[in-house]
């Protein structure tokens, strides 16, 4: 069966791509998600706050040398041996790049300009085929208007964007007041792609300690609904290759991707709960299900039911509310 895909003007054996995740820090977890199928692989984000501890450890180290003689300079780490996070990305990507011949995706995680620019830089110079922006932000500050957070994240993608050549996706929430307009603001910055959705995690209040405990939990299948939403009501109205993410766990997650208008479907959670071995049955089964429905490729079902292309589409809209509230009372 023909699967070939195309995202962020990458040639991609299939539609399945593993999103972010801690599996990717094992260059052999790497290799076999590409024995196993896999289009290609985001690999685990480089935080913001990694970036920023990175910057401050050096210039702790510069200060506490800047008065010593030239020759102080040897008491400086050797490249080898100076381990900080962002450092040891970079030499992942090169290490994930030399073991497989899928595209090595990098990710960067974050909320404000700050160190993003330089370690793009640094990321394409790695060697990677492509950038993923997360943009994780839980706003707090009851002064910052919605425009003028959406003004800052784009002012991010802009000088990002500017300052490498290999291509840009950038994650979102969907918590925009007006997603459509947003995600059209975005095209115009020049990136190739959007990946929707990130999830956030949510708190736990611990009764026993009293204690506010972070609490990351795995998507569900019914998670798919929302990506889905968007994914088919901005195909066509915005020039960028779309991903949808969450809740895409088994086969029939990735055909519904593909036919409301996902160039390709990430995959996260699945492999976190079943191993990476899911991989293979994802792309047994979307093979199996085309087979079964007489196609020949993927690109006869991709699209199909976007919101531009199916028969009713208030399906994705307000509208619908009243008839499936309807139903569910009935």
């Amino acid at each position: 069966m023909e699967l070939t895909s195309k995202y962020l003007g990458l040639t991609l054996r299939t539609p399945i791509v593993v999103a972010a995740s801690p599996l990717s820090k094992d260059i052999e977890n790497i290799k076999k998600m590409e024995e196993l199928g896999a289009g290609a692989v985001v690999l685990h984000s480089l935080f913001e706050e990694q970036i920023r501890a990175d910057m401050k450890e050096m210039d702790e180290m510069l200060e506490g040398t800047e008065q010593a003689f030239a020759e102080s300079s040897s008491f400086f780490p050797k490249v080898h041996e100076y381990r900080l996070g962002p450092a040891q990305y970079l030499e992942h990507i090169q290490k994930a790049k030399n073991a497989v011949s899928i595209p090595i995706i990098a990710s960067l995680n974050g909320a404000s300009e700050g160190g993003w620019v330089e370690y793009a830089k640094k990321i394409e110079e790695a060697g990677a085929d492509a950038l993923e922006l997360n943009l994780y932000s839980v706003p707090t500050d009851t002064d910052l208007s919605g425009a003028a957070l959406e003004e800052r994240h784009l002012n991010i993608v802009k000088a990002v964007r500017a300052a490498v050549k290999i291509p840009v996706a950038v994650k979102l929430s969907p918590y925009y007041s007006n997603l459509a307009n947003f995600a059209a603001r975005l095209a115009e910055t020049g990136v190739q792609g959007l990946v929707l959705f990130n999830r956030f995690m949510q708190p736990e209040v611990n009764l026993e300690t009293g204690e506010v405990e972070p609490r990351a939990t795995w998507s569900q299948p019914q998670d798919q609904r929302l990506p889905l939403r968007w994914v088919a009501i901005l195909k066509g109205k915005v020039d960028l290759n779309l991903a949808a993410t969450g809740g895409i766990h088994q086969a029939e997650d990735v055909i519904k991707g593909l036919m409301v208008g996902a160039d390709v479907t990430m995959l996260c959670s699945s492999l976190l709960a079943n191993g990476i071995e899911q991989l293979r049955t994802v792309n047994e089964g979307v093979n199996t299900w085309l087979k079964d429905k007489g196609y020949e490729s993927l690109e006869q079902v991709r699209g199909t039911l976007s919101r531009e292309k199916v028969s009713n589409p208030t399906a994705f809209e307000r509208a619908q509310f009243i008839r499936a509230i309807g139903t569910e009372l009935a």
